[in-house]
């Protein structure tokens, strides 16, 4: 089971914005090259988004459905990539200081995927999770901060940019 966490330099209600907007979904879901809602009101249970992947020429188009959702904390979805079957895609929020750690927790739920899972496929979603995280943490951090707060002067404060990229 692939977990990684990183923690983004802006408040889990940030996070939570970004996760929260269907139509957000390519930004920061490594492989997806655009996104839609195309079910209920995302990110509602059993609503889903349609999301296309591209590789080479080929345009393969499949769901993400949301499985769980504790609005602000937690968001459960199951990824549908065809003839691999589906995986089950964890993501928790948790406040840390003035900012959010972010959880991702994957692995295979059904079909083919589940029964090619091995140690190199592991570490091929672990890669996948850096670089969701560190685009995930690229879109929060872009956003404007007006609703974090900062020192004795409660001023809005400025997003956060730099060389320390907090991954795990």
């Amino acid at each position: 089971m692939a977990v990684r966490h990183r923690l983004i330099k802006v408040t889990p209600e940030t996070v939570w914005s970004v996760l929260a907007d269907g139509s957000r979904y390519a930004e920061w879901v490594v492989g997806t090259s655009a996104s839609e809602p195309v079910r209920g009101q995302w990110p509602q249970v059993d609503s889903a988004i349609s999301y296309e992947v591209r590789v080479g020429p080929l345009r393969l188009t499949n769901e993400t459905v949301v499985r769980e959702c504790e609005e602000g904390s937690a968001l459960g979805l199951e990824a549908q990539a065809g003839a691999l079957g589906t995986a089950r895609i964890a993501i928790e929020l948790r406040p840390w200081g003035r900012y959010c750690l972010v959880i991702a927790d994957e692995h295979p739920l059904q079909g083919a995927s589940g029964l090619l899972h091995n140690a190199a496929v592991e570490a091929l979603i672990q890669l996948r999770h850096r670089a969701m995280l560190a685009r995930l943490a690229r879109v929060c951090e872009e956003q404007p901060q007006t609703e974090q707060l900062e020192g004795p002067n409660k001023g809005p404060k400025p997003a956060v940019h730099g060389a320390d990229d907090g991954h795990a």
